[in-house]
């Protein structure tokens, strides 16, 4: 999920003045677009998800563990770089345009990996780049648009709930993934296919896209003072390092499990999913109330508690039954930690200046993401040239580090 699978419903279906107090079943809210957004992110999230499979691609073109991981984290760049144009695209252009503009590249993108033929070539690295751009223009014009109309609690609640539909595809996609590579050998038919499915599962969120947006007003026009004013003002402090945490525990699942499980002899990423997203559209529906009952702060220790065990869970993986548990509490930090840290992040900004508040958040997200695609495929090869167990040493210098954090964040906030 280079991000997180997560989006939430256009302002025009909360509505520009949402109450606060309103219920979970307030149609201002849970509306007929709410159910149109949901089903578009729900089919862009199978799409992402079936690139979960990205490492069997980069690895048939005759790359290693290393190139994955520099690939999908200089790809992230791209997404930084759109963070820099997004907040202020988003505010003065319309979340509207941004997100269908992303939706097509992210269609042409995916399309466009038919014709590459190498894993070392600029044409891999370039595609990346703009994969990610577009995702992140996707995730933060959606989120942007219902951020600006609600409080902390019910932006958390409200990205919880929306954020189910990406569990869900979650869920789905991997399984789609096995299907197209979960055998030997993988073929270059094989790989096409999976970009087919995934261009056409775009192409539905497109839809969803423009059907949710097109009653969504356009942008006031206002004196925007020095983004770096704006910057110093408001930003969220120490919550950025939390977002960059959580996006380097999105590298495991995203982007090494196929090659972890793979020394077992096991090829079936599925059955983790089925947990992942399982235990965490539950626990994202058993949560939705935490914000405004129980605080954001206790969810966010939560999310890094559950985040530091699911690393030390694979370890005693040796079979597909295996993968179930560190699958659970995976599921449990996503579910948690996504609407905390984002809303947390986010709402330290005033309404009108939110795209650059979402942005930021999203931002630290995708720091994280390039920082740890890299650094656990390096980790993994130093550790194998070291005679060390690769994927044990690092599942736990990952857990400690979480851990490390963690306390540090509990010190620094109870202060």
């Amino acid at each position: 999920m280079s991000v997180s699978a997560e989006t939430v419903v256009p302002q025009s279906a909360a509505g520009p003045r949402a109450n606060p107090r309103s219920t979970p079943s307030d149609p201002a809210i849970y509306g007929r677009t709410f159910w149109i957004t949901y089903v578009g992110n729900m089919a862009f999230t199978i799409a992402m998800a079936l690139m979960y499979r990205y490492a069997d691609f980069v690895l048939y073109l005759g790359g290693t563990e290393w190139n994955v991981g520099l690939i999908v984290g200089v790809g992230m760049i791209g997404s930084l770089s759109m963070r820099l144009f997004q907040g202020f695209g988003i505010d003065h252009l319309g979340a509207r345009r941004i997100w269908l503009w992303s939706n097509v590249a992210f269609v042409v993108v995916l399309l466009a990996h038919l014709f590459v033929t190498s894993a070392h070539g600029p044409a891999i690295f370039i595609l990346r780049i703009c994969y990610a751009t577009s995702v992140a223009g996707w995730f933060g014009a959606s989120i942007t648009s219902i951020s600006r109309s609600l409080p902390l609690p019910r932006t958390a609640e409200v990205i919880g709930t929306l954020g189910t539909s990406g569990f869900i595809g979650m869920a789905v996609g991997p399984l789609l993934g096995d299907v197209f590579c979960g055998h030997e050998p993988i073929t270059r038919g094989n790989l096409n296919a999976m970009f087919l499915v995934a261009a056409a599962l775009g192409a539905v969120a497109l839809v969803c896209a423009n059907l949710a947006t097109r009653h969504e007003p356009p942008p006031r026009r206002r004196k925007r003072p020095p983004m770096i004013w704006l910057l110093t003002r408001y930003h969220p402090g120490s919550v950025m390092l939390l977002a960059v945490v959580m996006g380097v525990g999105l590298v495991i699942p995203t982007t090494f499990l196929p090659t972890y499980i793979e020394q077992y002899g096991l090829q079936h990423t599925g059955l983790f999913f089925m947990a992942y997203s399982g235990t965490a559209f539950l626990a994202r529906l058993g949560t939705r109330n935490f914000p405004s009952t129980v605080g954001i702060r206790p969810m966010i220790y939560i999310g890094l508690a559950t985040l530091a065990v699911s690393f030390l869970l694979y370890l005693p993986v040796t079979s597909q039954w295996g993968l179930l548990l560190p699958g659970v509490f995976a599921g449990i930090s996503h579910a948690v930690l996504f609407p905390s840290v984002t809303a947390q992040g986010s709402t330290s900004f005033p309404a009108r200046y939110r795209g650059l508040g979402t942005t930021l958040m999203l931002a630290s997200l995708d720091t994280g993401m390039l920082i740890g695609n890299p650094l656990v495929g390096r980790m993994v090869e130093f550790s194998h040239a070291a005679g060390w167990p690769p994927y044990s040493t690092t599942f736990v210098t990952l857990a400690v580090g979480v851990s490390l954090v963690g306390i540090c964040y509990a010190l620094f906030a109870k202060r």
